[in-house]
């Protein structure tokens, strides 16, 4: 089947945020807090006024916390065109009250969280007697992992266009939900929701970073300021790197306790992270429902002893969601933490990974968890947790990738498999690493139960983006801040897998389901098993074991 808008799209002929013109439009650049929390002390406009083509200097106040996706506030700059009104910026003479997160520093965070994970939290989930399974233990492993923020980085900076004509609003915005971003404008105007439209263009990228619609209100806040002239708010790359809504950061922390015959009796995960939950509610320092529920809390492993455990952690940015959410971060330490200790005991990781994943059977964490379970909001009765289709996908991907050649020295297969968006897919990379650390991907098998398959082109399209934007956040993927302020500007310092470093050979395997097996998810659940498998390939080609990433130049 062909994609309604391909022709439109590969000829340049497609509308995105960006290309939207609106007769007597004015432009519109901001000036945003560096710091989360933020605001203008002092304000010195003049020198601004002076640029030609600008022709007003508008403050906006800040969203109080909790953000939710209301505008950071700032000084814009207005314009007739949108160089003039980024000369104009320039030329502001700015200095900033960075509030209650000026002193924010990610090192200095990330030890707080690897503290967090070190006692006793919040338990999520628990099966058995864990405590005691541990103590008893003929070996106990323990390991560390930590990933930090990551950036939605989307092809297209955010840009919206507002206006007011004859009485009724009209906003062109690349959003996701159309809907929502209706009634969050309509709120910040104070104005009944059937007062506007809202009419997406093509998102130029969406990956959750355009389900939030703050863009969209700054340009109505200032239409409105003027009169209901047009206004086209344009973010530029450093905007958007520097004032999104970020991919959480997280400690995790891992003990398994192994009887005499190596068998896993105890299994204790602690997690800390600041919570989406953050943006919506003040106070709060734990994952709710949707993030426990995203391949953490319904880990399905053959292990008669579970805890699960959450730390506590105070967020300092917008956090918000992300393509696979936190089944990205969730896949990727228990993953790893499988293959880790498969290696520790000399067992083939494949097999071992099966081992956990035990016999084919339903598991129903609903009655082991402390908050009610959240199943992507589908009925348990039709998605269950099946690991009899979490073994099949296992299984496959190994056959098709060869699992158990032998490779040269320097290279390497990986697997992992995971569960999301009722999903099932596992994904072996074979790697290999020359010199200097460099990695190349000659190829990925990825498997992938959907149910039903209705489309398998776009199923195969989908996985193959995801390796490519999973290879992108394991080698590269990181946010971090200094002095409350995020310290990536653009792709210069916040890469991402260029042509030459995507895998070569991405091979999509589709376990073919009847009609009677409910179609699931196929946009997220690619991503998550990618960095784990690729780490562990990086442990079978050279015996280093990532525990943070991203992986960047730790093989050099």
């Amino acid at each position: 089947m062909r994609i309604t808008d391909l022709v439109d799209i590969t000829t340049g002929k497609a509308i995105y945020g960006q290309d939207v013109m609106v007769p007597g439009m004015k432009f519109a650049v901001i000036a945003r807090p560096p710091v989360l929390g933020g605001k203008v002390a002092t304000l010195d406009s003049s020198a601004a006024m002076k640029v030609p083509g600008v022709e007003k200097i508008v403050t906006l106040s800040p969203t109080p916390a909790p953000y939710k996706f209301g505008p950071l506030g700032g000084v814009a700059v207005i314009a007739r065109s949108t160089w003039a009104a980024i000369k104009g910026r320039e030329a502001l003479k700015i200095t900033w009250d960075n509030g209650p997160n000026g002193s924010h520093d990610s090192k200095a965070y990330r030890a707080e969280l690897e503290a967090a994970v070190k006692k006793p939290g919040k338990v999520e989930r628990n099966v058995g007697d864990v405590d005691k399974a541990l103590a008893s233990a003929a070996k106990v492993i323990t390991a560390e992992y930590y990933a930090p923020h990551l950036h939605h980085a989307t092809m297209e900076p955010p840009a919206a266009v507002a206006r007011m004509s004859h009485g009724k609003w009209e906003v062109w915005a690349p959003v996701q939900s159309p809907g929502q971003a209706r009634d969050d404008i309509a709120a910040a105007l104070g104005i009944a929701p059937a007062e506007i439209t809202v009419q997406p263009p093509l998102l130029g990228g969406g990956f959750g970073r355009k389900s939030k619609c703050d863009f969209a209100i700054e340009a109505a806040l200032l239409s409105r300021d003027l009169g209901g002239t047009p206004v086209k708010v344009v973010w530029t790359r450093e905007d958007d790197m520097r004032h999104g809504f970020y991919h959480t950061v997280t400690a995790e922390r891992f003990e398994a306790g192994l009887d005499a015959s190596n068998k896993v009796v105890a299994w204790r995960h602690r997690s800390a992270s600041p919570t989406i939950l953050s943006t919506f509610a003040p106070g709060q320092k734990h994952p709710f429902d949707i993030e426990l529920g995203m391949g953490w809390v319904d880990t399905p492993f053959d292990v008669p002893n579970i805890r699960m455990e959450s730390g506590e952690a105070q967020n300092h940015v917008r956090i918000g969601w992300f393509r696979s959410v936190n089944n990205v971060a969730h896949a990727w330490s228990i993953q790893s933490f499988v293959a880790e200790m498969a290696a520790q005991l000399g067992k083939d990781p494949k097999d071992f990974l099966l081992e956990l994943i035990g016999p084919a059977r339903v598991v129903d964490p609903r009655k082991q968890v402390t908050t009610p379970w959240w199943n992507y909001g589908e009925p348990f009765e039709t998605y269950p947790v099946d690991t009899g289709r979490l073994r099949r996908v296992t299984e496959l991907a190994a056959k098709e990738a060869g699992w158990g050649k032998q490779l040269p020295k320097g290279q390497g297969l990986g697997i992992a498999a995971h569960r999301s968006f009722v999903t099932y897919v596992a994904t072996v990379v074979h790697v290999v690493v020359g010199d200097k650390g460099r990695i190349s991907i000659p190829r990925v098998d990825t498997a992938i139960d959907c149910g039903y398959c209705v489309h398998p082109e776009r199923v195969r399209s989908q996985i193959e983006g995801a390796a490519v934007m999973g290879l992108t956040l394991a080698k590269y993927g990181q946010i971090t801040l200094k002095n409350g302020a995020v310290e990536q500007s653009n792709f210069n310092d916040f890469q991402l897998v260029r042509i030459d470093e995507s895998p070569l050979d991405t091979r999509v395997h589709i376990v073919d389901n009847p009609l009677s097996v409910p179609p699931s998810g196929v946009g997220e659940p690619g991503v998550p098993p990618f960095a784990p498998a690729l780490c562990n390939a990086i442990f079978a080609a050279t015996g280093k074991r990532i525990k943070q990433l991203p992986i960047g130049d730790q093989l050099a």
